[in-house]
């Protein structure tokens, strides 16, 4: 998105506020600044405050909404987790224009029934430990995951070991980037 512009949400919609992830609420015909339009998701600012709305709900600000589609279940109320890596290799880093799994950030992923419920449990690090947008990524992956048919919860773990390297990238990604 090249130019900055005003616009008024159509409806309530959820944001996390940047770069701390806490989840607000953005009324309906609320003027809002869409600043950035990256990776499926929308910056905008709001009386001063930063937040991020998840392309899932862009429509609320005028833009084209993410359609998330998975495959049909197996019809035992089980969660799948290729679907949950489907979820994930749509969300962007905040501020490089490549997904976390091909960004390399996404160490495990795990589905498991525990109290009857379908938890995801995810592993994953930071490009940098001291990552100031580390609050809002865990928010998308969360937000995201909870998305998938059959998820009851979703558990994230932050990781700084191994650290990050660029060599955990995917080759595309390092292609993508001009790093290969």
């Amino acid at each position: 998105m090249a130019e900055q512009r005003t616009v008024v949400t159509s409806r309530d919609v959820p944001a996390r506020l940047v770069p701390a992830g806490t989840h607000i609420m953005i009324p309906k015909n609320s003027f809002v600044n869409l600043r950035q339009a990256l990776g499926g998701t929308f910056t905008v600012t709001l009386n001063g405050n930063m937040a991020r709305i998840d392309g899932t709900d862009a429509d609320a600000i005028g833009q084209q909404p993410l359609e998330l589609s998975f495959m049909p279940g197996e019809g035992d109320g089980s969660a799948r987790v290729d679907d949950v890596w489907a979820a994930l290799k749509t969300i962007y880093d905040p501020e490089i224009p490549v997904n976390i799994v091909d960004l390399g950030l996404v160490y495990g992923c795990d589905v498991i029934r525990r109290d009857e419920k379908n938890i995801v449990q995810i592993r994953m690090t930071l490009t940098a430990p001291n990552c100031g947008m580390g609050p809002v990524l865990v928010g998308d992956v969360e937000y995201r995951c909870a998305l998938v048919p059959n998820v009851d919860a979703v558990e994230v773990a932050l990781l700084f070991d191994p650290p990050w390297s660029r060599d955990m990238m995917s080759e595309e990604a390092q292609l993508e980037l001009g790093m290969f």
